[in-house]
Parts: C-alpha cells; sequence; structure tokens
C-alpha cells in the first residue's frame, strides 16, 4: 500500500512538473482560496473559538445581573455577592480602564485593569517573574502594587529581570512593580490587552476624581465584570439555581448598605429601587474569556466566512475546468495506460494523487498568506488576539484541503479514464465537433459566474455603504478639526477652579498663532455618547417619558464655528451670555421641528427637568430657558443613528464642568496635527501636570466605522479575486473549446466562412455562458443579500442600480475574457488547421 502511495506520488509530481503552467495557475487559485478561509477561520478561533490560556478554562463561568452580559456591577453589589456565594472555589471582579503613564503633558496611554484580589488565584495564572497580585493586597485603603502583562514587559522594559521592586507612575501615582505574568496571558476580556494589572483597592488612590467608586452603588450602570471558577462536584445547572436564589438578600444587604446612585446625577426614586431589588444573576461560560469584540464581530465573521467559503468554490471550479481539459489532452496518454493493463481503479487513484498533491501545496502557500492576512485583519480591528497556529487551525485547514482536492478532482479523475484505447489512440481522434464535449466545464463556468456576480453584489453594497458614511454630511467639518482632551484631575484642582482653569486654557489656545477659532465642548461627536434630559414646553404634550428627552451639550462660544456646523436661525452664544444673565439654549433643527413644529422658536421658552418634575443639579435647570439660535442637526452618538432633538448650554451658564472635556480647534491653515506642538506649550502654562491627548476628528470619525471598514475593505477584495477566477475560468474553457474545434473552424473558414461569422459563432458560446451565469447568480442574489440587510447603510439590500452595475461589470470582464479566444479563432489560418490532421 505505502509503495503504491509513493508511486502515485512520484508519478504525480512528474505529470505536474511536465505542466508547469497548469501546476502554478491551479496552485495559486487553491492558495488564494484556502488562504482566504484559513485566514477568516483564524480570526474566528483567536475571538470565538479558542480558550483562555489558564487552568482547566472549562470550570470559569461569567456571573450576569439578570441576562446582561456587559451591564456591569458597582464595587458594594460586588463584595456582597463575593461574600455570599457558595458555588465558586474562587470568584473575582475586574474592570478595564485607561492608565497614564505620563508624569504630565501628553499622555501615554496603556490598558490597564483593576482586578480583586482572587483573581490570578482563580484563574491559575503564572508568573514569568516575581508574583501575582493576592488577596491581601486588595485591601481598603492600599497603596497599590503593580504586576505587568509579558508582552508589555518585553516592550516597556526589554525584558528587563531588575523590573521587580521598581515603581511604575499611573496616572501620577508611584505603584510598584511584583511581578510579570506568564507568556501568553493577555487578560480575561479577549480582544482587549491587559498591560498593567492593579488591585480594586487602588482606584481609590490612582483614580483620581474617583475617591467613592469603591463604596458607591451605581444603578442600572455598572463597572465591573464578574468571574468565577465552580466548585468540584458543583454544575453550571446548580449554579445558576444557586445564585438565582441568593440574589434577593444580595441586592437587598447592597442596597439597605449603600443605597443606589446614578452615574449622571439624577435622583433614583421607588421605581428605580424596585427595579434593582428584582434583579437576579445569571451565568455563561467563560472559559473563552469575555468580549465585547465577539459580540460586536460575531455576525461579520459569519458574513465573512461565508464569503471566503464561496470564493473557495470559485477557486475549485477553476481548478476542475483546468483538470477536465487536460484529461481530455491526456486521452491518448491514459488510452495506452490502459491498453497495456492499467486498470481504471489505480488511474483513478492516481489522478485524486494528483489533486490531492495541487490542494496541498496550495495549502501550505494558504497557510502564509493566511497568517499575513490574519495580522493585517487584527491591525484593522485594532484589537489584541493571539494568532498562535493551533491543532484547530491546522485542522481546519487540512480538512479544507482534503475537501477541495475532493471537490475538483473526483469527478476530472472518473471523466478522464472513462475512454476507448482504440478510439483514443487514432491519429483523427478529433471530431469536427469536439466543441460540444466539453458540457461539465461550461456547467462550472456558469456556476463561477454566477457565484462570482453574488460576490461583486455584496462587495459593491458593502462599498456603497461604507462610501455613504464616509462622505455623509454629519453636520460638522470632519476634515480639520483637532481635538484636546484635558484631564485637570492630574493638575490637583478643586472643583470650583475648573471653570476657570479651562477659560484660562481655552483664551490661551484661542492666541496660538495660526488658530482660526477655538472651542470648549462637554462631548465631541461621533463619541457613541449621550448627555440625556427631559424638557418641558408649553403646549407640547410628551405621549411618553422618553418622548420628552432631548440630549444635551455643555459648549462654549465658537463651538459651531470651530466644528464647521451651520447656524441657521438666530445667534451663536457670547460674552454676554453669563452666569446672572436670561438663560439661554440653541437648538437643533429636529429639536425645533419636533416640539414647535411649523413655529418659529427662536424667543420661545422651554424648561429642563428630570422624569420625575425635581430639578437637575444644572445652573440652568428649573426656571425657562430661552432659544436663541438653531444649529444644523450633528451626528453625536454615530453615523448611522437618526438626527436627535439636540440642545446646546452656554459654557458659562451651564454649571459646574466635569475634569475631563474637550477642546476644538480648526487652523487657518494646514492639517490639525500641526497644532499639536503649540497646544502642549499653551496648556503647560497653565499647568504642566494637565493629562493632554490628541485626536483629529477626522480619526475619530474613521475609527467609528471600522466594521464598515473592514467589511468594505475585504468583500472588495475577495469580489475581485472571485472576478478574477471566474474571468480565467472562462477564458481557460473558451481557449480549451477554440483548440479542440480548429479543424472544425478551419473547414468552414475554407468552404468560405467569413472572419465576423467565426467570431460571432464563438462569442455567442460566451454570451450564453455569461447570460445564463448572471440569470442564476441574480436570483441568488436577490434571495440571499437580505441577510446582509443589518450590515447597510443608505442602499437598499436589492438595490436595482448595484445589481446593475455589478451585473454589467461582470459581464464586461467577461466578455473580454471570452473575446480573446473568439478573436484568436477568428484569425486562424485554415491550410495550417486541416494540416494538423
Amino acid at each position: 500500500m505505502l509503495d503504491a502511495l509513493s508511486q502515485d506520488l512520484r508519478y504525480a509530481l512528474r505529470a505536474l512538473r511536465r505542466s508547469p503552467g497548469f501546476a502554478s495557475a491551479a496552485i495559486l487559485s487553491l492558495a488564494l482560496g484556502i488562504g482566504a478561509n484559513t485566514a477568516i477561520f483564524s480570526l474566528i478561533d483567536a475571538l470565538i473559538l479558542k480558550s483562555l490560556p489558564v487552568r482547566h478554562p472549562e470550570e470559569l463561568l461569567q456571573v450576569m445581573m439578570g441576562n446582561a452580559a456587559y451591564g456591569g456591577y458597582s464595587n458594594p453589589t460586588w463584595e456582597h455577592l463575593r461574600d455570599r456565594q457558595d458555588v465558586f472555589s474562587g470568584i473575582f471582579a475586574y474592570s478595564r480602564w485607561g492608565f497614564n503613564l505620563a508624569s504630565g503633558g501628553e499622555a501615554r496611554s496603556v490598558h490597564g485593569v483593576y482586578v480583586s484580589g482572587q483573581y490570578f488565584e482563580t484563574l491559575g495564572v503564572r508568573t514569568a517573574l516575581g508574583r501575582t497580585l493576592a488577596p491581601a493586597d486588595d485591601t481598603r485603603g492600599c497603596a497599590g502594587s503593580a504586576v505587568l502583562s509579558y508582552g508589555f514587559w518585553q516592550r516597556g522594559y526589554g525584558g528587563r529581570a531588575d523590573v521587580l521592586g521598581k515603581t511604575i507612575s499611573i496616572d501620577r501615582h508611584p505603584i510598584e512593580i511584583v511581578g510579570v505574568t506568564e507568556r501568553g496571558f493577555n487578560g480575561a476580556e479577549v480582544g482587549a490587552s491587559a498591560d498593567v494589572m492593579a488591585p480594586l483597592c487602588a482606584i481609590a488612590l490612582i483614580g483620581s476624581g474617583y475617591p467613592r467608586m469603591l463604596d458607591t452603588n451605581y444603578y442600572p450602570v455598572g463597572w465591573l465584570q464578574v468571574m468565577g471558577r465552580l466548585k468540584r462536584g458543583v454544575s453550571a445547572n446548580q449554579a445558576r439555581a444557586r445564585l438565582k436564589a441568593l440574589a434577593p438578600q444580595i441586592y437587598q444587604a447592597a442596597f439597605e448598605q449603600q443605597g443606589l446612585v446614578r452615574e449622571d446625577g439624577r435622583q433614583l426614586g421607588p421605581k428605580d429601587r424596585d427595579q434593582y431589588l428584582a434583579q437576579t444573576f445569571d451565568t455563561q461560560p467563560a472559559g473563552n474569556g469575555i468580549s465585547s469584540l465577539r459580540r460586536e464581530y460575531r455576525e461579520t465573521l459569519i458574513v465573512l466566512m461565508t464569503t471566503v467559503g464561496v470564493v473557495l468554490l470559485i477557486a475549485c471550479a477553476n481548478v476542475a475546468n483546468l483538470l477536465l481539459a487536460r484529461g481530455k489532452m491526456r486521452e491518448r496518454e491514459i488510452a495506452i495506460r490502459m491498453a497495456v493493463g492499467g486498470g481504471r481503479s489505480r488511474l483513478v487513484r492516481q489522478s485524486l494523487t494528483e489533486s490531492l498533491l495541487l490542494s496541498g501545496t496550495g495549502a501550505v502557500l494558504g497557510v502564509l498568506f493566511a497568517e499575513w492576512g490574519a495580522r493585517l485583519l487584527v491591525r484593522l480591528l485594532d484589537a489584541s488576539l493571539d494568532l498562535t497556529v493551533d491543532v484547530r487551525v491546522l485542522a481546519f485547514t487540512m480538512a479544507v484541503a482534503v475537501l477541495t482536492s475532493l471537490l475538483f478532482g473526483i469527478v476530472p479523475a472518473w471523466r478522464g479514464t472513462r475512454v476507448d484505447p482504440q478510439s483514443a489512440m487514432k491519429a483523427n481522434a478529433r471530431g469536427v465537433i469536439e466543441g460540444a464535449k466539453l458540457g461539465l466545464g461550461k456547467a462550472l463556468v456558469t456556476a463561477q459566474i454566477a457565484l462570482s456576480l453574488l460576490l461583486v453584489v455584496g462587495a459593491a453594497l458593502m462599498l456603497s455603504t461604507f462610501w455613504k458614511l464616509i462622505s455623509l454630511d454629519a453636520g460638522f467639518d470632519r476634515g480639520h478639526v483637532l481635538l484636546v482632551s484635558a484631564d485637570l484631575r492630574s493638575g490637583h484642582y478643586p472643583m470650583d477652579r475648573w471653570s476657570a482653569v479651562y477659560r484660562d486654557m481655552l483664551d490661551r489656545l484661542r492666541a496660538i498663532p495660526g488658530v482660526r477659532s477655538a472651542s470648549v465642548s462637554y462631548i465631541t461627536p461621533v463619541c457613541h455618547c449621550r448627555w440625556a434630559g427631559e424638557v418641558t414646553i408649553e403646549g407640547y404634550i410628551p405621549k411618553s417619558r422618553s418622548d420628552g428627552m432631548a440630549s444635551f451639550n455643555n459648549v462654549s462660544d465658537g463651538y459651531f464655528e470651530t466644528l464647521g456646523t451651520s447656524i441657521v436661525g438666530g445667534r451663536d452664544f457670547n460674552s454676554h451670555d453669563t452666569s446672572t444673565s436670561l438663560k439661554v439654549a440653541i437648538v437643533s433643527k429636529s429639536f425645533a421641528q419636533k416640539y414647535f413644529g411649523a413655529a418659529n422658536p427662536l424667543g420661545q421658552h422651554f424648561r429642563i427637568q428630570d422624569g420625575r418634575g425635581s430639578q437637575v443639579a444644572w445652573s440652568i435647570t428649573g426656571g425657562p430657558v430661552e432659544i436663541v439660535g438653531i444649529v444644523k442637526d450633528a451626528k453625536y452618538g454615530s453615523l448611522r443613528e437618526e438626527s436627535q432633538p439636540f440642545v446646546f448650554i452656554p459654557w458659562s451658564q451651564g454649571g459646574v464642568p466635569g475634569p475631563l472635556t474637550s477642546f476644538e480647534l480648526r487652523p487657518a491653515v494646514g492639517a490639525p496635527t500641526a497644532l499639536i506642538s503649540a497646544v502642549k506649550s499653551a496648556i503647560g502654562k497653565v499647568n504642566r501636570d494637565v493629562s493632554i491627548e490628541f485626536e483629529t476628528l477626522a480619526a475619530k470619525v474613521d475609527d467609528s466605522i471600522s466594521r464598515e471598514r473592514l467589511l468594505a475593505t475585504l468583500s472588495g477584495f475577495f469580489g475581485g479575486l472571485a472576478l478574477l477566477l471566474a474571468t480565467i475560468g472562462l477564458y481557460g474553457v473558451m481557449s480549451y473549446i477554440v483548440a479542440r474545434r480548429r479543424n472544425e473552424i478551419g473547414i468552414r473558414m475554407a468552404l468560405g466562412a467569413e472572419q465576423s461569422r467565426v467570431l460571432r459563432m464563438v462569442l455567442t458560446d460566451v454570451a450564453i455562458l455569461v447570460g445564463v451565469g448572471l440569470v442564476i447568480g441574480l436570483g441568488a442574489a436577490l434571495a440571499t443579500t437580505r441577510f446582509v440587510s443589518s450590515f447597510l447603510y443608505g442602499v437598499d439590500s436589492n438595490d436595482p442600480w448595484t445589481l446593475s452595475l455589478a451585473s454589467g461589470v461582470l459581464a464586461l470582464v467577461a466578455g473580454v475574457a471570452g473575446f480573446l479566444p473568439a478573436r484568436r479563432a477568428s484569425r486562424l489560418d485554415p491550410m495550417s488547421a486541416l494540416r494538423e490532421e
């Protein structure tokens, strides 16, 4: 058996060496198809399938409030859960946090994590250096200690062993480094790196501005995620049932001890209390970690996996066509081997061995392509993922290679051995109508065209979505604005000084040469955030509480000029809008249309209050607010959002700002980033300890549509690849048909057929193949594009223009591929063709 396999392999190698053009085309097609599948599967494996690199990950469960996987706990609720549960041998809480390692000025941000004392012990994480954190490190009033990830230790400290005992400055607080985790561990959250890990208790010291974080029971939004390791003998179902039974006493104890607080400052009423006390616990397996990235990109990866599967089918059809054509050319060789006693089963096995060799070689090259492609995808995602090739990826690649070899190899192998030795060995074996004998090849080309049209339509829809988003009028000029985030917590200012400090900074920023305008605001566009409040307007009766809600922003004068947002009526804020003057606001067009209809809102008044009639803690709240301006609608949540009723409060009247805020600067000329150096100097003159970060508004907008960019980039690439493979397939089949019909064409031309008639004859075959493929492809597109409708924006899944454009592009490319063999056939020399017989 082994000898026979060895002989088949040697024979296949010799056969492929004799046909380098065929071998190269087949291997390249397969490498691209298998490589694309392996690249996407590698991403799925890293993000969804791969277990955490910890001890017995299958024993881990995530504990959630209700069924909200990302609702989060506040610390008092977590502590009562920790102390009262009896189903876990170990349980921990953690929270992702941005740590600033700079001593002042421009921030040096790293991915930090606050972890409870049993974090490392429960996960079973070992160290490469020093020790991990223990429960004793997580006690109230701690000075804090830090454990570095292996990757950050290598990048930031060059892997030096003397890092232990040194301090790392986190938000200007020196914290002792006590250990480095083992290689490969990157935290319990997949896709988000954990560069520096500090105990939960340290947030009271490090988290400037959050001194009461550990003692405040925030609701409904918490900040901690919880995981536990099951006790031996306790099942996941038993743990879930027990936690549900414990829930009432845990929530009651936390409420009685700390009460409830809303992060937005509103007072909570009896309804909020009842909702909190009615909460329960739920669990889900956490052996693969927790991941917001997984939730965001799961459907995207399914779409991409389907896409690359179609690409692989097109590649298989291509290689099958090549093998069919090659089998026709080798009929005489096969006939001789059968005539001297070669069995059909042995010949089929040799042919399949050749197919497997092609597929295996394509898989090897595909893995190299996949490794490069997967790393490129991770950069596009801006994520931290373990792309180490594991058994699952190798098994997937091997399975794809074997399945691929069977898909494109079985039928050509079977048909290639169905020859009559006597007929095949005749010198004049070819008849005058050989073109009709490649029916299967034509069917494969038709399938390629149909599948290619499906991918080209998908690519056109994704590219159209991405183009509409990047060219969307978002209500501001995204191309010429620099955003500067300032954190006064590092400057150690008391709250009553914040407003004056921001005004001083704004005045200095406006004085920078080359600054056309500058402003300060509480939130910036496309921040995926919302500051909401309830408004009451005389004459308008809201249908529900949400119907009376509007979004708010606190901005300085010059804000709209800096962002390039048009004021369509009234005026901007000015120096006369002070804390003692009449309270004023500027509203969006959506606000004006919703609450005032066709009436002119300028000069009208409204009031701001919360849902139960009590005043919100803003200086502008409660009394009448006059509308002095109307601005164009802008996107503050995301580019996809519908226009929201928006109210802009003047910075000088909007109460005390928070410690974190944003400045916006528009340069007179040049790129916004050219202002960075001058901004550092200007803010440094106020306080060098204040932490600042820079980002252009254009980059912020681009980051907000990263998923759409990924889909547009990859669908465009795979659509182009499918188009290329289908074109090659059509060209190959038509070239083969023309070559097999040389004697027929020669006879026709010798009898007086004109070149144009021969050209039409071949192009008619091309038109039939392309036409049938397009009809099938359009039917498939109409039936399947609805599954990607959730990814689209501004374009219907069955948009006729997109379908027509995709069909036209494919028809044009296919027409060119078919025209070249047709043109070659029309220029055939009849005497040369007949002389071959």
